[in-house]
C-alpha cells in the first residue's frame, strides 16, 4: 500500500488511457494510471493483440499489440505510475481535488480524474466446469494469450466461435503440436477472411474442428491438464488430449464501483459534455468507449481526440494561475 500524489488519475490502461499520459505530459501534468488487468493494453492486448487495425492514422495496418507498444513508447518520457491488477473502489472529493482508493489499498491523490475504462472493468466469462480453479492456478486454463511462444509444441484446445477463438486457432497452429477448436455449431462469428483461413488449416490437418460439440469436463491430476471432454447435444462424448485449454466465451463487462460515484449514466456508459468531455462531477472526465454523447462514434481515434480535449480542460484545474498558450507538438520538446 502506498500514497500517490499526481495531477491526473487515469482509470484504464487501454490505448486511449495510454494516449492520455502523452497528452497530459505535453501539458506538463503528471499522471497515474490504474487498471484492473495486470498488464497495459486493455482489450487490444487481451482480445486481439495480433488482429490488424486499419483505421489508425498513418498506419495502413497495425496489430493491437503493436499499437499498444507504440503508445507506451510515446508515453514513457513522461514517467507515469502504473497501478495494475487493481480496481478503483473508493472515490472522495477533497479540498485539493480527488482521492481514489484501489482494491489493493493504494491511495491516489489527484487534481482531476479521466475515466478511460473502455467498456468498464471486465473479466472472462468462465465455463461452468468442475475443478476449473485448480487448472487455472497451474496455468493450464487461460483466458488470453500473452506470449504465444509458451504454447510451442503443446496440444491446445480452444473453445468458442468468435474472433478471439478463430484468430488464436489460426495463430497458434503455426507452433503448437495440435490445435483443436471446439464450437457448438458449424458457423463461426468471426471475420470472413479469418474463417476462410481456419478452414484451409483444417483441410491441411493443422487445426481440427470439433463441431458441433460443447465443453463437458476437464481431466488431469494435481492441476496438470490431460484431457478436455466434449459432447454433442445427443450426449456423444469425445476426448481431446490437451496441455492447455483456452476458452473464449467473451467478457463480462461492468462499470463496477464507478457506478456508485453519482455520475450521470446512460445504461452502462457515462454521459459527458462533448465540448469538454466533462461529466456531471467537477474534476471528473470520461473518454473513449465508456463516454457517451449524441452521435458518438466508438472508434479508437475518436478516443484520442477526446483525450486531447479533456487534458486541455484539466490544465486550468492543475494550473489555475497559468494561462495555457496553445502550441503544436512541433514547437514543443519532449522531456
Amino acid at each position: 500500500m502506498a500514497d500517490y500524489n499526481t495531477d491526473i488519475a487515469i482509470i484504464g490502461a487501454g490505448p486511449v488511457g495510454l494516449f492520455a499520459v502523452f497528452e497530459a505530459g505535453m501539458l506538463k501534468m503528471r499522471t497515474t494510471v490504474i487498471d484492473t488487468l495486470d498488464f497495459i493494453g486493455g482489450q487490444c492486448t487481451a482480445l486481439y493483440p495480433e488482429k490488424p487495425i486499419y483505421d489508425i492514422p498513418a498506419h495502413p495496418a497495425v496489430t493491437g499489440q503493436e499499437l499498444i507498444d507504440q503508445l507506451k513508447k510515446q508515453a514513457d518520457p513522461f514517467k507515469p505510475d502504473y497501478l495494475l491488477g487493481q480496481q478503483v473502489t473508493g472515490f472522495n472529493k477533497t479540498n485539493d481535488g480527488i482521492t481514489l482508493t484501489t482494491s489493493t489499498g493504494n491511495l491516489v491523490n489527484c487534481k482531476a480524474a479521466i475515466i478511460a475504462a473502455g467498456a468498464g472493468a471486465f473479466g472472462p466469462n468462465k465455463p461452468p466446469v468442475a475443478n476449473l480453479e485448480q487448472f487455472e492456478e497451474a496455468g493450464c486454463v487461460q483466458y488470453m494469450v500473452g506470449n504465444r511462444q509458451e504454447f510451442a509444441g503443446k496440444n491446445i484446445v480452444i473453445a468458442g466461435g468468435g474472433d478471439s477463438a478463430v484468430d488464436w486457432a489460426n495463430s497458434l497452429s503455426e507452433l503448437a503440436n495440435k490445435v483443436y477448436l471446439v464450437h457448438r455449431r458449424p458457423k463461426f462469428r468471426a471475420m470472413p477472411e479469418s474463417v476462410e483461413k481456419l478452414h484451409k488449416l483444417a483441410d491441411s490437418g493443422k487445426v481440427e474442428l470439433v463441431i458441433p460439440y460443447q465443453l463437458d469436463s476437464l481431466q488431469g491430476d494435481n492441476g496438470k491438464l490431460q484431457n478436455v471432454i466434449v459432447k454433442t447435444l445427443d450426449g456423444e462424448q469425445k476426448t481431446l488430449p490437451a496441455d492447455v485449454f483456452l476458452p473464449f466465451f467473451g467478457l463480462s463487462m461492468e462499470l463496477g464501483p464507478i457506478a456508485e460515484w453519482g455520475l450521470s449514466l446512460d445504461k452502462k456508459h457515462i454521459a459527458v459534455e462533448p465540448s469538454t468531455m466533462a461529466t456531471n462531477i467537477t474534476g471528473v472526465y470520461a473518454v473513449g468507449d465508456i463516454a457517451t454523447y449524441q452521435n458518438k462514434l466508438k472508434l479508437i481515434l475518436t478516443g484520442f481526440s477526446e483525450v486531447a480535449t479533456a487534458c486541455h480542460q484539466i490544465y486550468d484545474i492543475v494550473y489555475p494561475d497559468t494561462p495555457l498558450h496553445f502550441e503544436y507538438s512541433t514547437t514543443k520538446s519532449l522531456p
